[in-house]
């Protein structure tokens, strides 16, 4: 249930994207889905990607930041309220997320979640039969 995600710190300045992806392709590494957070001087660019293990290794030798953290996913139906209503399972619980992003296809919204306490989030949404999306699942997109 828990998925690698890649985090790339990457300076603010052309090209900088450019070459994670481009990197990535080269080595025949699908990205899945993505998210970047910026500040004035730098963004950190999050990835699901089909081999974070060697993405880590090949965007290293390229000289970027990269760390693997991780996160789990989970889907919902593709209609108003459905994230709000996952949501709410983990406040009452009261466990915190750190940060989200996600994507839809056709009727129902994948979302990627960063979780405080991982491990029971993951249980939570079990107990209220959310369907989690295994890592070998979410690559095939």
């Amino acid at each position: 249930m828990i998925i690698k995600q890649l985090s790339v710190f990457l300076e603010n300045k052309s090209g900088r994207l450019h070459e994670v992806l481009e990197a990535l392709g080269d080595e025949g590494i699908n990205v899945t889905a993505s998210s970047i957070a910026d500040t004035s001087e730098y963004g950190i660019l999050r990835m699901i990607v089909s081999d974070p293990d060697k993405a880590r290794i090949k965007l290293k030798e390229k000289q970027f930041t990269v760390n693997i953290t991780e996160v789990l996913s989970f889907a919902t139906p593709n209609e108003p309220g459905a994230l709000a209503k996952a949501l709410k399972i983990l406040s009452e619980e009261a466990i915190s997320i750190e940060y989200l992003y996600g994507f839809s296809l056709g009727e129902k919204s994948f979302i990627v979640l960063r979780a405080e306490d991982i491990a029971n989030a993951i249980v939570a949404f079990q107990k209220h039969e959310m369907e989690l999306i295994k890592a070998s699942d979410l690559y095939k997109f």
